[in-house]
C-alpha cells in the first residue's frame, strides 16, 4: 500500500506580506499543510489524498484547484450544499503568530457525516494522519463517526498517525478536549504531540511525562515535539532522546508542526529509524519558520 489520506479541515488563508496593509490569500489548514509537505518529500508512486468537505462556491473550488495542482488527491473532498469553506488571518508579532478564525458554519464540520465514505476513503490506505483540530470542530457524534472508522481502517493494516495539536478555543470545555484527545490517542499507531501544549493543557511536567500518558492509554509510538529542546521517544520504534537541536530565529513560526510531522513521515515511510526522521523533520521545520506562510515552496526544492 502506498497511499496517505490525511484528514481534516481546510481553509482559505489571509497572512501579511512584506507591505503594510496587504495580504496574500491562500488555502491551508494543519493536515492539508503537512499533506502539502509529503507530496514532495515522497516519491511520485505514493498517492497523498486530502479527505475533508466544502462548499460550491468559489473559494471553495479554489481548494480542490489548488489540490489538483499541487498533485493532492481530491477524490474525498466532498461537497456540502449549504456550507462553505472556513477562513482564517494569521498576525505576526516577533516571529510568532496568533490567528483570527471564521470557521463557525465551515463545510468541514460534517466531513465524518458520512461512515460509508469515510470507509471507502481509508480502504487501502498505507496510513491515516489527522490532527486534534480534525476532531474538535465536528459534533460529538461526527467524532465517534471517524474514529470508528480509524478502529476498522487499522484492523486492516492502516498506520494511524494523530498530532494532538491542542487548541482549547475549538473545544465546548477543556474536559471534553483533554478526553476526547486521550480516546484518539488509544487508537493511534504513531503520536506527534508538542510538549509546550501538553505541558499547559495535561499538566506533564517533561517530556518523559507526555509519553508515558500516552504509552499508558494505548497508544504504539510517542514522538514529542519540544520547539528546539530535546526530544524524546518511545514505543514501538525504539527509545530515545535527542539533546537541543539546532535552532533558527523564526520569522514565521506558522506550520512549523505540521512540516515537522511531514519530514518525519517521510523518512520513517521511506526506512529511516526515529533518530534519523527526527533530524529530517527538524531540518525541514526549521526551513519553513525562516519564511512567511504555512506553504514554503523554498523549503522543499
Amino acid at each position: 500500500m502506498t497511499r496517505i489520506i490525511s484528514m481534516g479541515e481546510a481553509m482559505v488563508e489571509l497572512s501579511a506580506s512584506d507591505q503594510p496593509d496587504l495580504w496574500r490569500l491562500g488555502v491551508a489548514g494543519d493536515t492539508l499543510n503537512t499533506a502539502w509537505y509529503l507530496r514532495r518529500l515522497m516519491p511520485r508512486d505514493w498517492q497523498i489524498d486530502y479527505l475533508t468537505r466544502i462548499g460550491s462556491g468559489e473559494f471553495s473550488q479554489k481548494l480542490v484547484d489548488f489540490l489538483t495542482a499541487e498533485g493532492i488527491g481530491t477524490d474525498h473532498v466532498a461537497r456540502d450544499p449549504e456550507r462553505e469553506i472556513g477562513l482564517y488571518a494569521i498576525s505576526l508579532k516577533d516571529g510568532e503568530r496568533s490567528f483570527s478564525y471564521w470557521r463557525d458554519s465551515s463545510a468541514a464540520r460534517r466531513l465524518a457525516d458520512d461512515p460509508g465514505a469515510l470507509t471507502r476513503a481509508l480502504q487501502g490506505a498505507r496510513m491515516a494522519y489527522l490532527s486534534g483540530i480534525t476532531l474538535a470542530i465536528l459534533p460529538a457524534e461526527g467524532r465517534q463517526t471517524l474514529m470508528q472508522a480509524l478502529i476498522q481502517a487499522r484492523k486492516a493494516g492502516t498506520t494511524v498517525v494523530f498530532d494532538p495539536n491542542l487548541r482549547p478555543r475549538l473545544w465546548a470545555d477543556a474536559a471534553t478536549m483533554r478526553a476526547t484527545i486521550q480516546q484518539a490517542a488509544s487508537h493511534a499507531d504513531l503520536i506527534l504531540p508538542s510538549f509546550d501544549d501538553e505541558a499547559t493543557h495535561f499538566g506533564d511536567a517533561d517530556p518523559q511525562a507526555t509519553i508515558a500518558r500516552y504509552l499508558a492509554v494505548g497508544s504504539g509510538h510517542v514522538v514529542v515535539k519540544n520547539g528546539g529542546g530535546p526530544m524524546a521517544f518511545d514505543g514501538t520504534q525504539g527509545q530515545g532522546r535527542l539533546p537541543d537541536l539546532r535552532p533558527e530565529a523564526a520569522i514565521d513560526t506558522t506550520a512549523a508542526g505540521d512540516s515537522f510531522n511531514a519530514g518525519y513521515l517521510a523518512a520513517w515511510l521511506q526506512g529511516a529509524g526515529c533518530h534519523a526522521a527526527i533530524m529530517a523533520g527538524h531540518d525541514l521545520s526549521r526551513k519553513v519558520i525562516r519564511h512567511r506562510g504555512a506553504l514554503v515552496p523554498q523549503a522543499v526544492v
